[in-house]
């Protein structure tokens, strides 16, 4: 089984067998891999009428532990600039899928928490989300998966990964 990246190597090793491409592999297929997943959420969610970045700030508020997140902490665990999170709470709290409003004692600090509907459609898309990523990823078994996941982990430590929840 070969796939597009092996004919870009295959070039390469042509081209300039003194190199070691081999890196551009795992690279490139870790890029491409990650292009076809997002398009893959991205589509699913646009069935069900929410953007990705929606889905992921409700289920970050839908996870929390507390009803509540500051916006500091809700930027740090989204990983986006506050700037953009005020945009996407702005778009959220028109929606009716968030409430916002100053902590008490603490004007510089906002609060936001889930409504009732933002709860209700976080709720009712996880497990249907959790089906497609699934889906997406029927070609490798269960140990396939569970190694991949692993190497992938071991990535992302070597490269400074926080250990945050995204």
């Amino acid at each position: 089984m070969a796939d597009a990246v092996d004919a870009i190597l295959g070039q390469w090793a042509r081209t300039r067998p003194d190199v070691d491409v081999s890196p551009m592999g795992v690279i490139g297929r870790v890029s491409r891999a990650s292009r076809l997943l997002e398009r893959g959420v991205k589509e699913f969610f646009a069935e069900h009428g929410l953007e990705a970045w929606e889905f992921d700030m409700l289920a970050t508020l839908l996870r929390n532990e507390a009803d509540t997140m500051c916006m500091k902490d809700l930027s740090a665990a989204a990983m986006v600039s506050p700037g953009a999170l005020t945009n996407r709470m702005d778009h959220l709290v028109e929606r009716g899928l968030v409430d916002r409003w100053p902590a008490p004692g603490n004007r510089r600090m906002t609060l936001v928490a889930l409504t009732d509907e933002g709860r209700r459609v976080a709720n009712d898309i996880l497990e249907r989300h959790a089906a497609n990523e699934a889906h997406l990823l029927r070609g490798l078994s269960p140990a396939d998966r569970d190694a991949l996941a692993g190497l992938l982990r071991k990535l992302l430590v070597s490269l400074g990964d926080t250990g945050r929840p995204m």
